[in-house]
C-alpha cells in the first residue's frame, strides 16, 4: 500500500485536498476490498495501487474541490459501478448521504460490503436510472446527482437531471468534453437545467478531466426520462 499512500498524499497536495490518517486507513481498506473482489468480478481495469489513487480516488475527490457541497447534502450517484465517486466522497465527508444506483446487482453487493466495512453513510439502489427517475420516491429528491461516465452529456443529462430538486445541481464528471457542451445545451434547458460552471483540469498523472455543473432551475417535464431505447435511438438536442 506504500505506492497508494504516496500517490494519494502527493496528489492530494497538488489538488489542495487534505486527507486525515483515519481517512487514509479507509482508503487502504477500500483498495484491499476492491482488488480482492476484482478477482471475482469485473470492477476495474486499473489495478496498480498508485493508479487507483490518482485515477479513481483523487479524480472522485475533485467533486469536493470544485463544488460547494453543503453539510448533510443528499447525493445520488447514477451508475455507481465500483463506487466512484461515491465511496471516496463519503470517506472524505461523513456528513453527506449518498444513494448509489446501478443496474448490476453484483456490483451493489460489493458496494454494500464496502459501506458496511468502512461504516459509511450511504445506501445502494438496484434499478435502471430511467425507471428510478420516474419514481416519486427518487424524482427531484436530491441536492446533487452525479455520474462519472462515458455517455455524452446530453444523454447523461436526461438520466440524471430528473433526480435533482429545484436549485440543486447535476455534476457530470468526464474526461474531455470536445463539442458535448454545445450539443447538450438544448437538452439541458428542456430538462430544467442550466450550466453554471465548467472546470477543466489535469490530475497529477496529467490525465485531462472536466467537471460540468448544471443547476436545476425548473421542474423536469413529466415525460422525461424516456425509456433507454428511446434515449439511445434519439438523444435530446
Amino acid at each position: 500500500m506504500e505506492k497508494l499512500l504516496t500517490s494519494l498524499y502527493e496528489g492530494a497536495k497538488t489538488l489542495d485536498i487534505s486527507i486525515s490518517e483515519a481517512q487514509t486507513e479507509k482508503f487502504c481498506k477500500y483498495t484491499e476490498l476492491l482488488l480482492e473482489w476484482n478477482e471475482k468480478m469485473n470492477l476495474t481495469a486499473i489495478t496498480a495501487p498508485e493508479e487507483i489513487a490518482v485515477k479513481h480516488y483523487l479524480d472522485s475527490l475533485t467533486f469536493l474541490k470544485y463544488v460547494d457541497v453543503p453539510q448533510g447534502a443528499k447525493i445520488i450517484d447514477v451508475g455507481c459501478g465500483a463506487g466512484f465517486p461515491s465511496i471516496p466522497l463519503m470517506i472524505a465527508r461523513d456528513d453527506i448521504h449518498i444513494t448509489m444506483l446501478d443496474g448490476t446487482k453484483k456490483r451493489l453487493t460489493f458496494i454494500d460490503e464496502v459501506v458496511k466495512t468502512l461504516g459509511l453513510n450511504g445506501v445502494t439502489l438496484h434499478a435502471r436510472a430511467e425507471e428510478a427517475g420516474k419514481s416519486a420516491k427518487y424524482r427531484e429528491k436530491f441536492d446533487f446527482a452525479t455520474a462519472r461516465a462515458v455517455a455524452r452529456l446530453n444523454v447523461l443529462s436526461e438520466y440524471c437531471i430528473p433526480f435533482v430538486k429545484e436549485q440543486g445541481s447535476f455534476v457530470a464528471m468526464k474526461a474531455s468534453l470536445n463539442d458535448e457542451v454545445d450539443e447538450a445545451q438544448g437538452a439541458i434547458r428542456l430538462l430544467g437545467g442550466k450550466i453554471t460552471d465548467i472546470k477543466q483540469f489535469t490530475l497529477p498523472d496529467s490525465s485531462e478531466r472536466s467537471l460540468v455543473v448544471i443547476k436545476k432551475i425548473s421542474q423536469t417535464p413529466p415525460k422525461y426520462p424516456r425509456v433507454s431505447a428511446q434515449i439511445a435511438k434519439k438523444a435530446l438536442k
